[in-house]
């Protein structure tokens, strides 16, 4: 057995925490039935995210504690003050770090857009942005 009923309870700790952080912002999500413990409906991820719409699929997060920081060190240093950090590996699509001060702002935001729907497909699948002060600027700028 690796971990036993110390990292188990860690790890719920620390899955709890950032639903709560979620909640807090108000973003809905959930801890994954059984998360880490069995394949429950062919996954084992730990937490549901509805970042975009309580109707729409929900992002999948993996969480990762560690007391010493040891693996996040070097990206943390990486990081440093900045907001992103973009790791490229070869013939790979890039992975994407930020700080929870960076992901709240985005989460907080894209879930007030979709609240006030200010962003709609239209008729031929583009996304427009619809907010009131984008589309009186967009009108004066094109003379519309």
């Amino acid at each position: 057995m690796n971990g036993g009923r110390k990292h188990r309870d860690k790890g719920n700790r620390l899955e709890r925490d950032i639903v709560d952080r979620h909640k807090a912002i108000g973003v809905h999500a959930e801890r994954y039935p059984l998360s880490g413990a069995s394949n429950f409906r062919g996954s084992s991820h730990d937490i549901d995210l509805y970042v975009f719409h309580p109707d729409e699929a929900p992002l999948v997060a993996e969480v990762k504690g560690r007391k010493s920081g040891k693996g996040f060190a070097v990206l943390e240093s990486w990081l440093g003050d900045y907001d992103l950090l973009f790791l490229k590996r070869n013939n790979a699509d890039p992975l994407v770090t930020m700080p929870w001060r960076i992901w709240e702002r985005l989460a907080r935001y894209i879930n007030e857009c979709e609240r006030h729907e200010f962003y709609k497909e239209n008729e031929g699948g583009i996304i427009e942005d619809n907010r009131p002060e984008y589309r009186h600027s967009r009108d004066s700028i094109i003379g519309g």
